[in-house]
C-alpha cells in the first residue's frame, strides 16, 4: 500500500455540504493506509500550483484527533 493524500479544500467543501458519508469514507480509506504502515498526507491544492503540504499523519491517534476537529461542528 502506498502513501494516502487527502486535499484539505476537499475535506472542507465535504463540511459546507454536511456529507458526513463520503468524509467517513475518506477517513476509513486513511485509518486503512496507518494501519498498514503507510502515511497519510494532507495537502492544500490552489489553481495553477503544485499541490502544498500541510501536514502528515503516521499514527491513529493523530489521524483520529484530526478527524474530531473535522467532525467537531457537523
Amino acid at each position: 500500500m502506498t502513501e494516502y493524500v487527502i486535499d484539505i479544500s476537499k475535506i472542507e467543501e465535504l463540511q459546507t455540504l454536511n456529507d458526513k458519508d463520503e468524509l467517513e469514507r475518506i477517513f476509513f480509506k486513511a485509518h486503512s493506509t496507518i494501519v498498514n504502515g503507510e502515511t497519510v498526507i494532507l495537502v492544500r491544492k490552489q489553481r495553477g500550483s503544485d499541490p502544498q503540504k500541510f501536514d502528515e499523519f503516521s499514527t491513529l491517534e493523530d489521524l483520529h484527533r484530526y478527524k474530531d476537529s473535522v467532525f467537531k461542528y457537523l
